[in-house]
């Protein structure tokens, strides 16, 4: 079960579990991101549309202002879109130079996500690569490999105590289970079952990972249609039931403590 928290412990909360281009642009479900607070450090992973609108709906609302990153995995919309609204308010409307930004090359130098006028006031703007170690704050993560995706695209893990892992949008490849091993593993899962040429995981490459993986806790999240049709919370329950490990579906708004 998730727990119940103060404002002031260490947690993860989803500002959305869109996943896909038609469940975010109908808003079926927010896709507003996931917020990090640890230590007295903030950060917010893919911050897609919506987020700096999902903050101020949060309860209790989360202030942006109070953000020290931002993380992109990669640099579709439905993870990028309000990333620069987002560090307009974590550098109080660019009157104040602060924060750290990192994401993929190619959505810094290909196809800049960061408008331009922006790019002065952020403290720190770091490329990530893969097999490589980053801080932000009192926040330590790495990278464990670049994901089966057609633009360069990350899976992040987190030193947290207990540790997590993000899959996000990937393909299922050989060996993925062994680099996001984690008391957490958050699992970005599109589609209910694999459709060909199209990189992102199904259900079965979930059931894969998780078994395989064993950990205290699997989160099922960013949902595609097919997904949302077949209802993420009875799919975690059945495989819960089915691999003996506590597996739940991310809702909008989910907080759950890092303890």
């Amino acid at each position: 079960m998730v727990k119940a928290l103060k404002e002031s412990e260490n947690y993860i909360k989803f500002l959305g579990t869109a996943g896909a281009r038609f469940v975010m642009i109908k808003q079926l479900r927010s896709s507003g991101g996931i917020w990090v607070s640890y230590q007295n450090t903030n950060i917010i992973i893919d911050p897609g549309p919506g987020s700096i609108a999902r903050c101020a709906m949060s309860k209790p609302k989360i202030d942006p202002q109070k953000l020290d990153g931002i993380i992109l995995t990669h640099r579709h919309l439905d993870h990028s879109n309000d990333v620069n609204v987002m560090i307009e308010a974590m550098t109080e409307g660019g009157f104040k130079r602060r924060g750290i930004v990192f994401l993929p090359e190619d959505a810094m130098n290909e196809e800049p996500v960061i408008l331009k006028h922006l790019k002065p006031v952020v403290e720190k703007i770091g490329i990530l690569k893969e097999k490589t170690s980053y801080e932000i704050g009192e926040i330590k993560f790495s990278i464990p490999a670049r994901q089966v995706h057609p633009v360069m695209a990350y899976g992040l893990h987190f030193e947290f105590n207990p540790s997590v892992s993000l899959i996000s949008d990937t393909r299922y490849f050989e060996g993925i289970e062994q680099l996001y091993k984690a008391d957490i593993v958050i699992l970005n899962v599109v589609f209910y079952e694999a459709r060909p040429g199209i990189d992102h995981l199904s259900f079965m490459d979930a059931r894969k990972i998780i078994k395989h993986i064993r950990p205290k806790l699997a989160i099922l999240t960013h949902f595609g249609m097919t997904m949302l049709t077949h209802k993420p919370h009875i799919l975690a329950e059945q495989l819960s039931r089915e691999l003996n490990l506590e597996i739940i579906a991310a809702y909008d708004g989910m907080k759950f403590p890092l303890t």
